[in-house]
């Protein structure tokens, strides 16, 4: 028989399987003894198993409710962000002008205030000489303070006229287009109701 020290190695021992002999009390009657317990056996360290069930928990009523929103605000939502796609470089030029503007006039040339001043003043005089009429009050100020403008800034007035007159040539050709399709539609129906007229 192994006999063990009180020191040597407790621990290994817990590890190895071992039988308890008891005596019995009527008698020395000799039982036989059960098969040796090992650990897993006990049921104190067996964790029962565990079932899960795979898949999402259900949704609730306000789950439900926001996925319905959700829903119904769905083409709305796309129209919008195509709308901001359209309007956002616009915009972006809009805010890029006014920050130039700022900056122009945080340090403007030495005579922009006289020439601001000068063509303010064309303007007015240009309603001033107006009256009347409200054609004429359309188109004087706008022209002299066009003309005054195009003294003090000649290069920028000049780019401004050639893209101005480009576009202007352009819809000239497109009304005219339209305007020959219309009169030739016009005058094929003209001749097609005169020929079924003709006996």
């Amino acid at each position: 028989m192994l006999k063990v020290t009180d020191g040597a190695m407790p621990g290994a021992i817990r590890l190895l399987p071992f039988t308890v002999l008891a005596a019995g009390t009527a008698g020395n009657v000799k039982k036989e003894a059960p098969a040796p317990l090992n650990r897993d056996d006990l049921s104190l360290y067996t964790a029962p198993q565990q079932t899960f069930r795979p898949g999402e928990p259900e949704a609730g009523q306000l789950e439900e409710s926001v996925a319905t929103v959700r829903k119904l605000l769905e083409p709305y939502a796309a129209w919008c962000q195509g709308t901001y796609a359209k309007i956002k470089p616009k915009f972006q030029k809009v805010v890029q002008l006014g920050s130039d503007t700022y900056n122009f006039l945080q340090n403007p040339p030495n005579d922009f205030y006289a020439r601001a001043g000068i063509i303010g003043f064309t303007g007015v005089l240009g309603l001033f000489l107006a009256r009347g009429s409200r054609i004429k009050k359309l188109l004087y100020p706008t022209g002299l303070v066009t003309v005054s403008t195009s003294l003090y800034y000649p290069e920028q007035a000049a780019t401004i006229a050639k893209s101005t007159g480009e576009s202007v040539y352009d819809y000239t050709v497109r009304s005219y287009a339209a305007v020959e399709k219309i009169i030739n539609l016009q005058s094929k129906d003209g001749k097609s109701s005169e020929s079924e007229t003709k006996p």
